[in-house]
């Protein structure tokens, strides 16, 4: 009810509990203020670092963008020493990857991507990097460890992205058969928007010509 309470009343109010109770009081409200004062401070100090390390960020895509690469790789590094807990470190580390994919640095790249697929806080960004992980691994002639990476059939957006790239990392072992179920299965997750999708057809009309498989149904796909 102290809404209803004129000012004044409410601060006779208080001066009564503070007669009543006396320390208690005091240091109740004492703490309420620290307690806010602590919030807006972490608000505030959160922000800042927000800022920097989105600055930080920026910089390293500039240098990049400019074609100054060690300058770009180090403003990354620096953006992971400062601000380890900073979103902002993951997108770095997948610009870095790519960078080193453009210069054919497959180790570097895969290391970038393993980092963000072990330790983003976003579940979407690390499943982005794990997708990418298990192509540079099949670029390095590892096919084996991106089925490793790529775990477990998954549904949702990425599923038919995730199956294309398990068919094409069986095909790099030479199981054509695999690879043939796993790109029908793609062709499936994509739905009817994005089920002419060229390169994927393609795929499946190559293998499907030399498996001699016939053409199975949307049950039999999703069964593998």
């Amino acid at each position: 009810m102290d809404e209803y309470l004129s000012e004044s009343e409410q601060w006779e109010r208080l001066k009564g509990l503070v007669k009543e109770y006396g320390p208690v009081v005091v240091i109740g409200l004492a703490l309420g203020a620290l307690a806010i004062g602590g919030l807006r401070w972490w608000h505030a100090r959160t922000d800042r670092i927000d800022l920097a390390a989105s600055a930080r960020y920026q910089q390293a895509v500039d240098a990049f963008d400019v074609g100054n690469r060690g300058q770009g790789l180090n403003a990354i590094d620096e953006l992971a020493r400062e601000y380890p807990g900073s979103p902002y470190v993951d997108q770095g580390n997948l610009v870095a990857a790519r960078v080193f994919v453009e210069s054919n640095e497959l180790d570097q790249a895969a290391e970038r991507l393993s980092l963000v697929a072990r330790q983003s806080r976003d579940p979407e960004l690390a499943t982005v990097a794990r997708l990418r992980l298990a192509r540079v691994q099949i670029a390095m002639k590892r096919p084996d460890a991106a089925l490793d990476t790529l775990g477990a059939p998954q549904a949702g957006g990425f599923a038919a992205l995730y199956h294309e790239i398990r068919g094409d990392a069986y095909y790099a072992k030479d199981d054509k058969a695999a690879a043939l179920d796993e790109y029908r299965a793609a062709l499936l997750a994509a739905g009817p928007s994005l089920a002419e999708n060229s390169v994927l057809k393609l795929k499946i009309d190559d293998l499907r010509g030399e498996t001699g498989s016939p053409q199975r149904t949307a049950a039999a796909a999703l069964d593998k």
